[in-house]
């Protein structure tokens, strides 16, 4: 009973973090941002769904349950590396090839109104002593 608790939990919260991170990458403004919210997201949503799984696999336990539990635990492992990497390699290819960032202007201290995105889009400062 409790081990369904659980499960439930991690699954939903799993959902509730995808659910953020699919708000974040339509809200947020820039390229930046909506990249750090589907790295966060995803690695941490998929974590918990999969952490769910193996919960669930592990209420009966057995030899092949053992085994797929095993296998999932692998994944996780794979998730939790491959993921921030390809969302730093992402972020760093838009670096290099300067994807401007959003700024905010003093003036202007809504996030709402006539202004764009693109109207507050930084011209993409970059100090050329930080670049390798």
């Amino acid at each position: 009973m409790i081990l369904d608790i659980l499960i439930i939990i991690a699954m939903l919260t799993g959902l509730l973090f995808f659910v953020a991170t699919t708000v974040g990458i339509i809200r947020f403004p820039d390229f930046y941002s909506r990249v750090h919210a589907a790295g966060k997201g995803d690695t941490l949503s998929t974590t918990l769904f999969l952490g769910g799984a193996i919960l669930f696999l592990l209420r009966d336990f057995s030899g092949g349950s053992l085994l797929t539990a095993g296998k999932l635990l692998l994944i996780v492992f794979y998730v939790f590396i491959a993921s921030p990497t390809a969302t730093h390699a992402i972020i760093d290819a838009g670096y290099e090839f300067r994807v401007p960032y959003w700024t905010r202007s003093p003036k202007d201290n809504s996030t709402e109104g006539e202004k764009t995105n693109e109207e507050n889009m930084d011209n993409g400062f970059y100090p050329e002593d930080l670049k390798g």
